[in-house]
């Protein structure tokens, strides 16, 4: 059987730099003929101080020789052949200097030969052995590679969450639209262009969320990949894996962020149908209605039922199958209303006639929702429970306040400068308490209701629109 292996028609001393004795790197032709390295070259004339052949000693008769390209690739066939010629089975060789690889460099982290460790490029680095530095970097890894798993130990109930969280955005979007539809029910064809503006802002929001779910489940997803990856990459050879371990290495690398940070994930309902009448009344202003402030559903107790309008509220048994996220309440029946305030006065009006059990105020905005809310500071508040009124600002006590006639509307007013909170009887214009405190940061509208049968609802005030023409 005949040989495919080539006899090569020149031998390793052909190919050698006179400088170096390597094999060309590079090689440069000069105008005598000579060929040189081209870092040989330039360190020769540079310590010399003059542009001659380091061979005859001639003259360069040009600064910048050009390369030698038919020498550069006859050195890079030659290489490739040594090191065909000289491999048995899997052995592999420097493709420097076409000797056994039996070190590994600790600063280049990759596999030398002998010859290599004397070599300038190499110059004051640490070696070990390949079956030392093999254990040593396995070691290492190891711990990488346990950190990893811990972690995706950490984001398997995320992927669950996000995979459930983005089931839910659907259903919001769902919901969402049916309830910008029905108001737009209302209008004349001409107002068909703001509905569809509107549809498609809420569509462009579940896109961006729906793939940011998606994206977190893929990345999870890709960090198991990664760990099977790595796994079988510490159970190759010791050269395999020490050849591939710098991109191996790279890929412990994990950018994922924590679970609990996935604040902001679901749709802003608000968004879509805050105030939606009011900023078309100025086309339709004769059937629009204008409430000071609407609920954030976000926020909202799973037991809590929120009107289309997000005006209202009310108390149910079931509780609704919704993800956990960091904004909502999960022990205290409570929703937020959709707007904070850290500035100037605002006044809100809520029916409470029917309801048996209530309560109002505001909350700051870095309260915790999640548990007992009453035992902790942030909250300040007027209340009906047990047939009795009471006011207090957590976590004190609450005091019985003198009302003896059922309340029917109540007026909320914050001045948040001047550092009020007031509670009036909106009906016959009588006071019922104030809550004195100097506000630090935003608060929100807190409505907090037991009743199952009647709801809080905010009331609409009218609106007055006048039009100046500026001189």
């Amino acid at each position: 059987m005949a040989s495919n292996k080539r006899t090569l028609p020149f031998s390793e001393e052909d190919l050698s730099c006179p400088v170096c004795c390597d094999i060309f790197k590079d090689p440069l032709l000069l105008s005598c003929s000579h060929s040189i390295c081209k870092v040989c070259l330039q360190k020769c004339w540079e310590s010399k101080g003059s542009r001659k052949c380091p061979v005859c000693r001639r003259r360069s008769s040009t600064e910048y020789p050009t390369l030698n390209l038919a020498l550069k690739n006859l050195c890079e066939i030659f290489s490739i052949e040594k090191i065909q010629r000289s491999s048995a089975g899997s052995e592999l060789l420097c493709s420097q200097h076409g000797e056994k690889l039996k070190l590994f460099c600790l600063e280049d982290q990759q596999l030398v030969c002998l010859a290599c460790q004397d070599s300038k490029s190499h110059e004051n680095h640490n070696f070990r052995p390949i079956e030392e530095a093999a254990l040593d970097l396995k070691e290492e890894l190891k711990v990488k590679l346990e950190f990893l798993q811990e972690k995706l130990e950490i984001f398997k109930p995320t992927k669950a969450t996000c995979d459930r969280t983005a089931e839910h955005i659907k259903i919001q979007t769902q919901h969402t639209e049916r309830g910008i539809k029905e108001e737009f029910e209302m209008l004349h064809q001409f107002l068909r262009d703001e509905e569809a503006a509107r549809i498609a802002a809420l569509r462009e929001e579940e896109v961006q969320k729906s793939q940011m779910m998606k994206k977190m489940s893929r990345e999870i997803s890709s960090l198991s990949d990664t760990i099977r990856a790595l796994e079988e990459e510490m159970g190759a050879e010791d050269v395999s894996f020490l050849q591939n371990y710098k991109n191996t290495a790279e890929r412990t690398q994990c950018r994922l962020e924590h679970p609990e940070r996935l604040s902001g994930a679901l749709i802003h309902v608000e968004k879509h149908l805050r105030h939606l009448k009011f900023t078309v009344w100025v086309k339709m202003k004769e059937i629009a209605h204008y409430t000071p402030l609407t609920l954030n559903p976000i926020t909202a107790h799973p037991q809590l039922v929120l009107s289309e309008d997000l005006t209202s509220v009310r108390f149910s048994y079931e509780k609704r199958n919704l993800p956990d996220n960091p904004e909502s309440f999960n022990n205290t029946r409570a929703v937020l209303g959709s707007e904070g305030f850290n500035s100037g006065t605002h006044c809100w009006y809520v029916d409470v006639e029917e309801n048996t059990g209530w309560i109002l105020g505001v909350m700051a905005e870095s309260a915790e929702r999640k548990g007992s809310v009453y035992s902790r500071s942030g909250i300040w508040y007027m209340g009906y429970y047990d047939g009795k009124y009471g006011a207090g600002s957590t976590p004190k006590p609450d005091s019985l306040l003198s009302v003896n006639r059922k309340l029917q509307k109540i007026r909320v007013t914050l001045d948040w400068d001047g550092g009020q909170l007031t509670f009036s009887d909106a009906v016959n214009n009588t006071h019922l308490h104030t809550h004195t405190h100097t506000f630090t940061e935003r608060v929100f509208p807190f409505f907090n209701t037991y009743c199952k049968l009647s709801p809080l609802r905010i009331l609409p005030v009218k609106v007055r629109v006048s039009v100046e023409q500026l001189r």
